[in-house]
């Protein structure tokens, strides 16, 4: 029995990580300890822990002499709603969370596991960083976790979750995953921190301002989501998995629904404005067509003139595109077709079939825009959707002008259903411009030219002219919008369509 008791006594040490005074520490910060996140994230009782005896093999600068069992990363697997999902969460409780080679090695398990099994990666990143002790061999450790983050790109959900710092290097590694999380007031990335920030540019920056969360889902676009603490962080993690498939070869999962897939919404017939430049509130129409009206948004504040994120449909994930008429009168930018361009990939990526709402007037004009590079940019949109092979379904509500109508999951880029509402207006643009072009001659005069402007509203500022060539299949009763959709995905589910060999696209970065 003695051996039994010694397992039970190491197993208790390798519990405590860093010790109960540095437990305490991150108590105190707000923050959970790793193996405290990994519980509240998994299904209780399902988690199976690897390497929990592993040490690091670092003779250098006195590390022999404490060689904590662990090193610093609690990796395994459990199930989240019943679903395999691999984890990895740091433990700044052992040396700041930093990263060795056996640490490293620790996390490159887990990730080939879940390569060859099939399975998401929930990565929980709180972290000092390399380990400076182990000089080259830690760099190696991050090199080694990186090829993987590439090689299970597609192929594994990846998902990362800031809790702590994470700078220099190991900010690489969630910058491939497919989604980051961050929490507000105690996670920052970067790659240069504040100190050499100053002392190299001479900027006084904060590490919040630097790098925080507010940064990175308002201004960089670095990170899709922040939350208020490592409970809230940890549930949506849990829900945003229940949206996804566990791999590129299987369907998302079809959950219970209680919402009748045929329900008419009398209220949408209303929701475009009569004046034509008068904004509404696009997130009302994706919570009345979606199941119980459950929207899971990504990337909420930023490029707020394109709303992405994913909801159900007779149970069925869809992820949803959609512009945004009160921001920017929903034009497309660089920011906002950057946003779309890594969300529409993501799903067709995971067979994740996608539901494009337009009202847009066209690409946003400026200096800022054309120097910035709209056009490699726009294009990057523009690609994914043309790529697409997963079911696409477009509803348009009001304005579709320009090379912006062809951007949005149009029926010339292998739109499986495109439907408009009879509010809709389908034209290379807006009356007025192209009355000013047309009849340029006759500027002067002002009655003549609300005239003209009057009768190419009548002439094309509608579906038909679109719906006469095909282009448009069916014109659509907005109160049905719920009703059309679902039927259009059902229709959809045996899909089979593919593009030509290729080892990959040169998609314009």
């Amino acid at each position: 029995m003695d051996i039994l008791n010694e397992l039970e006594t190491r197993r208790e040490r390798a519990r405590q990580g860093g010790g109960a005074r540095r437990i305490e520490a991150q108590h105190a910060k707000g923050k959970l300890t790793a193996r405290e996140r990994i519980e509240l994230f998994l299904d209780e009782g399902s988690f199976e822990e690897f390497d929990m005896f592993v040490a690091h093999r670092c003779v250098d600068f006195g590390m022999e002499q404490d060689r904590p069992s662990g090193d610093g990363v609690v990796t395994g697997w459990g199930t989240v709603n019943g679903r395999l999902v691999y984890v990895f969460s740091q433990d700044f409780t052992v040396f700041g969370g930093s990263l060795s080679e056996t640490h490293a090695q620790k996390i490159c398990k887990i990730m080939d596991m879940a390569i060859q099994n099939g399975a998401p990666v929930v990565g929980m990143n709180d972290s000092g960083g390399a380990r400076i002790q182990e000089g080259v061999a830690s760099l190696a450790g991050y090199a080694e976790v990186f090829q993987r983050n590439i090689l299970a790109s597609g192929v594994v959900p990846q998902i990362s979750l800031i809790m702590g710092p994470c700078a220099g290097g190991a900010v690489y590694s969630p910058a491939m995953t497919d989604f980051i999380f961050m929490v507000k007031d105690s996670s920052y990335m970067f790659v240069t921190g504040p100190d050499v920030v100053k002392t190299v540019t001479n900027e006084v920056v904060t590490a919040e301002e630097l790098g925080g969360a507010g940064t990175h889902t308002r201004k960089s676009s670095v990170a899709d989501g922040a939350y208020e603490n490592d409970i809230e962080i940890l549930a949506e993690a849990r829900r945003l998995i229940d949206f996804l498939p566990l791999n590129n070869r299987m369907k998302p999962p079809v959950r219970p629904f209680f919402d009748d897939p045929a329900r008419l919404e009398p209220s949408l017939d209303t929701l475009v404005p009569d004046n034509p430049n008068l904004p509404y509130d696009m997130k009302e129409l994706i919570l009345k067509i979606a199941d119980e009206g459950d929207f899971f948004e990504i990337q909420k504040d930023y490029a707020g003139n394109i709303i992405t994120g994913f909801i159900r449909i007779e149970g069925q994930s869809v992820g949803v595109v959609a512009n945004q008429p009160m921001v920017l009168a929903g034009c497309l930018d660089i920011d906002a077709s950057r946003k779309a361009a890594r969300f529409v990939r993501f799903c067709d990526a995971f067979e994740i079939p996608i539901l494009t709402l337009v009202d847009v007037p066209g690409f946003l004009p400026g200096v800022a825009q054309e120097l910035g590079g709209v056009i490699k940019h726009g294009a990057k949109l523009l690609f994914a959707y043309g790529e697409a092979t997963v079911p696409k379904v477009t509803v348009i509500t009001r304005k579709a002008y320009g090379g912006a109508y062809d951007v949005m999951s149009s029926k010339h880029l292998r739109g499986d259903f495109n439907y408009a509402w009879p509010t809709a207006e389908i034209a290379v643009m807006g009356a007025k411009g192209a009355v000013e072009i047309l009849y340029r001659s006759e500027l002067g005069d002002r009655d003549r030219i609300a005239a003209r402007v009057k009768d190419y509203e009548t002439r094309f500022a509608n579906p038909f002219v679109a719906a006469e060539r095909g282009f448009i299949d069916e014109v659509i009763s907005p109160h049905s919008t719920r009703k059309r959709v679902a039927r259009a995905f059902a229709s959809l589910r045996t899909k089979n369509q593919t593009n030509p060999w290729k080892k990959h696209d040169n998609i314009p970065l």
